[in-house]
């Protein structure tokens, strides 16, 4: 009895047509949200690249947004997108993952899923390509060099704001030590982020040099803003931080969502202690929220759909970075 009841609940997934029940399940949802329960873990990826490109196919689903940062999938988008000046091939764009972990998406499985993308793009006209976006709140150094320098052609007005900005930050850029000084200070550099943002935000339509510049510059510029807070709530050790981060990160998924319009629908990669919702685990007595509890109290009405990702018995936990596998117990091996 107790076997026949699982396999009316378990099924073997081993080919794409077996997603059959999942894509039945998500329906008309406009918020598909995937985990996975370790990063880096090659069946995760495949996986969620699998389901990704059904959603995309059969359910019109417009952009997928990863737990990464937005400086470097936004290269990855700009290569599935084919814009001027993008390199020929998808290793020399994952190359501009430096901050560790490297390997988190700089791996082969991320990059099979972009030439899939960039295929599917190919005959689309340029406002319907599906997109490929980063939420996270890590790139304060990189979004403030790019805002800067994209600034200085554009707006030079505004690229005043953004160099004083810069110039804030840049006694804390040794080591990433923002997060040690901020104990002593208050406010330092908030003003100036905050400003900034508000300014790339009215004169975003005025940066359309090329496709989603105005977003690039406007993105940007909510990482320098969410990026101060972040480091700000590390410096009090306690768990504010994760608030903020996951808030950031809806906040971005928010504000892609508005960009590309209302009949916009949304694929999200990220951990399962991300995607899942935290109301429903321990996380909720410890005062924390994440995105999975924040897209469904905001997008309920949309229709929002959690996949968790786990695995049974002991796996190998594999890492595939261009060219080297990394064993999680082990040294790193060519294959």
């Amino acid at each position: 009895m107790q076997l026949d009841k699982e396999k009316e609940y378990i099924k073997p997934l081993e080919h794409a047509e077996d997603l059959d029940p999942l894509l039945e399940k998500i329906g008309d949802s406009k918020y598909v949200l995937l985990g996975e329960a370790s990063h880096g873990t090659h069946e995760y990826y495949t996986w969620r690249a699998e389901i990704s490109k059904r959603l995309i196919k059969e359910k019109g689903f417009s952009f997928v947004a990863v737990e990464g940062d937005w400086p470097d999938c936004f290269e990855i988008n700009r290569w599935v997108k084919d814009l001027p000046g993008t390199p020929a091939n998808i290793p020399d764009v994952l190359k501009n993952f430096k901050r560790w972990p490297t390997w988190m998406w700089a791996n082969w499985e991320v990059a099979a899923f972009a030439q899939w993308m960039k295929g599917y793009n190919k005959d689309l006209d340029t406002k319907n390509k599906i997109g490929f976006y980063g939420l996270d709140v890590y790139s304060l150094w990189e979004s403030m060099e790019i805002i800067v320098n994209y600034l200085e052609k554009e707006d030079p007005e505004v690229a005043a704001l953004a160099k004083r900005t810069a110039d804030c930050f840049e006694p804390y850029r040794q080591n990433d030590s923002y997060v040690t000084a901020y104990r002593g200070l208050k406010q330092k550099c908030r003003n100036e982020v905050v400003q900034l943002l508000k300014e790339v935000r009215q004169k975003t339509s005025q940066y359309e040099n090329e496709p989603e510049a105005g977003l690039n510059a406007e993105l940007n510029s909510l990482v320098l803003k969410n990026a101060e807070k972040y480091y700000e709530a590390m410096a009090q050790f306690d768990h504010s931080s994760w608030n903020v981060r996951d808030s950031h990160m809806v906040e971005t998924l928010n504000t892609l969502t508005d960009y590309h319009g209302e009949d916009t629908k949304v694929i999200v990669w990220e951990h399962n202690t991300h995607v899942g919702d935290a109301r429903a685990t321990g996380m909720a007595a410890q005062g924390l929220h994440n995105v999975g509890q924040l897209v469904r109290m905001q997008h309920s009405d949309d229709g929002v759909y959690l996949v968790g990702f786990g695995s049974y018995g002991r796996f190998c936990d594999r890492r595939r970075f261009l060219g080297r596998t990394h064993e999680k117990n082990g040294p790193a091996k060519r294959y």
